[in-house]
């Protein structure tokens, strides 16, 4: 395999949505309630949240290698360390670049956000390390999906909005838990699909904790609950229905994750339910900017 093919697949660039589209989300928000858009801090809060996501992911592969969770049987996608495609030290290394590039964004964001932004910034990275590194990884305990539902979610949009405003209201807040909780779906897509060979490794994700059963309806939850609380936003009027367009995607994926055998399948449906996350944003972002 190419170097660069292997540095390319490393990084995951498929669930990369999961952490640009929050940042759309929270500008579309701020757009709708001040009538202005702010295009650099927009950019610099999207190119820092990838090179965080970018980070986590290349510690998360070194990191499941060197505990022995990842092997070249897994069910998942290849990994870089798994594979041998890449050495754990030039994943690291990799890792730590991206944390940099997301420290030089977070300087300028700093400058115009001020103390807030720091300790947005300081904790998303520190959080990003912690996921697979350190002695008690969060990737390793139950509070996977609470990590991306705060990250990649109230953290992201409200972050982004606040960038926007300097300030936060209860709709951005909204908005972040809408995003947030089709986030953590993704994540417990990919702990149902890895539940017994985490469960071998002493991986104890919420999946493994939970069962399968139980798990089947976490993700039910999970999709369903973004559509339920779309009321909330109901001062927004008839554009508040967009979201919905979605729906028909999200039950076809929820029939998938009950009727399927756990297997390679649900590499797809992980990759579809990253999809939804994104398509669910982007209408939503559509309400706030119609």
């Amino acid at each position: 395999m190419k170097h660069s093919t292997a540095w390319f697949l490393a990084c995951r660039p498929k669930t990369l949505t999961v952490s640009l589209s929050p940042v759309v989300v929270g500008s579309a928000v701020a757009w709708h309630e001040t009538g202005t858009l702010l295009w650099l801090p927009l950019l610099a809060a999207a190119f820092g949240a990838a090179c965080i996501q970018i980070g986590t992911n290349l510690f998360n592969d070194a990191g499941d290698f060197l505990r022995g969770t990842d092997t070249p049987d897994r069910l998942g996608p290849k990994r870089a360390a798994a594979e041998g495609w890449l050495s754990v030290r030039a994943i690291r290394g990799g890792a730590w670049l991206a944390f940099a590039l997301a420290f030089l964004c977070g300087i300028y964001l700093v400058a115009h956000g001020g103390w807030p932004i720091v300790a947005i910034g300081l904790c998303s990275l520190a959080a990003g390390w912690a996921y697979t590194g350190g002695p008690k990884p969060i990737a390793y305990g139950p509070l996977g999906e609470v990590f991306v539902f705060v990250f990649f979610g109230l953290v992201a949009v409200g972050g982004s909005y606040y960038l926007q405003t300097l300030t936060l209201t209860s709709d951005a807040l909204l908005a972040a838990t809408l995003v947030g909780i089709h986030a953590a779906a993704v994540i417990t897509v990919n702990n149902y699909r890895d539940h017994d060979g985490d469960a071998a490794n002493g991986k104890n994700t919420l999946a493994v904790r939970l069962g399968r059963p139980a798990t089947r309806w976490l993700y039910t939850g999970e999709m369903v609950a973004p559509y339920a609380l779309l009321p909330l936003l109901a001062d927004l009027g008839w554009p508040v229905l967009l979201p919905l367009l979605s729906l028909p995607l999200a039950l076809h994926l929820i029939g998938r994750f009950h009727r399927e055998a756990p297997g390679p399948s649900f590499n797809a449906i992980l990759a579809a339910t990253a999809g939804l996350q994104l398509a669910f944003a982007l209408l939503l972002t559509l309400s706030f900017t119609i």
